[in-house]
């Protein structure tokens, strides 16, 4: 499969906004299900657009997946440090899976990560049960960082996120 991976565009943040809901969904990742105050963040392309780059996957004319990624002191950053980029809310469509979209865009991030002035790692949140995203991130060279895992909703234990992080 030909995979491009290049900016959304804003006729295409719907369907990436769907497919990126749709992942966290369908794989169980959203605490709440549908009324998961998350899921609204997950739909909303155009307010990570405005504050990183959202990238996609697409064939064909189809978008496969998308990714944000988040540069050294941007505004979408959960856990990273100064010198450090961020992946955020990488999701690639059910359908698609398993082709390469996942890792396209992942190394697409660590390119844009390798630009950046200053930068010297990329960072990741991910949860326990995303393992393809982990074998994805591992076979890049990426490494645990459990001095680093946090949990967003403190009233809810269970909801630690693991982290990564790959030296530049």
């Amino acid at each position: 499969m030909d995979i491009t991976i290049r900016r959304a565009t804003p006729h295409e943040y719907a369907t990436l906004g769907e497919i990126t809901a749709q992942a966290y969904l369908g794989d169980g990742l959203l605490d709440f299900g549908e009324n998961d105050d998350y899921l609204d963040e997950l739909h909303d392309v155009a307010k990570r657009a405005a504050a990183a780059e959202v990238l996609v996957a697409v064939t064909d004319g189809r978008v496969l997946g998308g990714v944000t990624f988040v540069p050294a002191g941007g505004l979408m950053a959960d856990i990273a440090r100064a010198g450090e980029a961020e992946i955020r809310m990488l999701a690639v469509a059910p359908e698609a899976r398993g082709r390469g979209a996942g890792e396209a865009l992942v190394r697409a991030c660590l390119e844009r990560a390798q630009a950046v002035e200053g930068c010297v790692r990329l960072v990741l949140s991910t949860q326990r049960a995303m393992h393809t995203a982990h074998r994805i991130y591992e076979r890049l060279g990426f490494t645990r960082t459990p001095e680093r895992d946090w949990n967003p909703l403190p009233d809810l234990p269970d909801l630690t996120l693991i982290t990564y992080e790959l030296t530049l």
